[in-house]
């Protein structure tokens, strides 16, 4: 796991990067072209650049609506049925959760919570705090996950502090796809792309499937467990950072290996891993209300 910490470091290290391409015409010249183009084509170019522009320019990914924890990293998120007058939620991981990490097979569901988290504004400096009332759900199996309701609705922390929560994606993420990891706790981003998807994930007794591999860019460590993955083309959150392979050891804690679909191991020592989230909101329903046993909902049950 990128392991829980105590204390914290300010510190801000934001990047963004945008790359447009650009396209070209094959083909005879004609008069028309030797010359230069005529208004009409000029027109015509300009509008085709500006369309392609809007189709490829990465969305501007900062720290609003990321969260810091005592321990780990965090984001403030809402499900596509997410109204403004519903009570927030807080996204983070299973191995993040105060009463300690769930045992393989644990899941925790609707239990009281009283923990603050620290809400940054898009340049990481600290706006204030928000509170949980519960635990509504937490596990490691499978994936590694868990969701606060705060005392606070959508409507109240935007009025008190500017912020809007960050959007969960609904669609399998894209290998290739470029990605930011942004720690609410270490006020630091990590820029890459997704390398692939791991059919299972094993870490000591934890097995977690269809994770996302990062590229060796995002060199992510204790602390940013939780952190959102945004996907910079839609600035939506793609994923939950989790873990990586610190040592190079096969399968132990700290060092998850991956298992194909024929049983093969593979280790991958400094590549680091997150959990797909793009089925969790099957599993919310009319005010942010949790129902394991709505359609399509494939987070485990008690």
């Amino acid at each position: 796991m990128n392991r829980p910490l105590v204390g914290a470091l300010a510190t801000a290290v934001l990047s963004a990067t945008a790359l447009i391409g650009a396209t070209g015409t094959a083909g005879a010249a004609t008069t028309a072209d030797a010359a230069g183009p005529t208004a009409a084509q000029a027109a015509a170019a300009a509008q085709s650049q500006a369309v392609q522009d809007v189709r490829v320019k990465p969305k501007a990914v900062n720290f609003a609506g990321t969260v810091a924890l005592s321990n780990c990293s965090g984001s403030i998120v809402r499900m596509p049925t997410s109204t403004d007058n519903d009570p927030a939620l807080v996204m983070s991981n299973g191995h993040c959760l105060e009463s300690g990490m769930p045992d393989p097979g644990e899941v925790v569901v609707d239990q009281p919570s009283s923990r603050s988290f620290t809400v940054l504004n898009a340049s990481a400096g600290n706006l204030g705090t928000v509170r949980a009332t519960k635990v509504v759900y937490g596990t490691m199996t499978d994936t590694d996950v868990s969701f606060y309701e705060l005392s606070s609705t959508y409507a109240q922390i935007k009025q008190r502090y500017g912020i809007k929560a960050l959007d969960i994606a609904t669609s399998h993420p894209a290998k290739g796809a470029g990605i930011t990891v942004v720690s609410g706790y270490w006020k630091k981003t990590f820029s890459c792309n997704i390398d692939g998807f791991v059919p299972q994930l094993k870490e000591g007794g934890y097995l977690m499937k269809d994770s996302v591999r990062y590229t060796s860019a995002c060199k992510t460590y204790g602390g940013t467990s939780g952190s959102p993955v945004i996907d910079n083309a839609t600035g939506k959150v793609t994923a939950i950072n989790n873990t990586g392979n610190e040592d190079g050891a096969r399968c132990t804690m700290n060092n998850p290996c991956e298992i194909d679909e024929n049983g093969k191991v593979t280790v991958r020592k400094g590549i680091n891993y997150a959990q797909q989230i793009y089925t969790i909101p099957n599993c919310f329903g009319t005010g942010n209300k949790l129902d394991l046993g709505r359609a399509g909902c494939v987070l485990p049950k008690p």
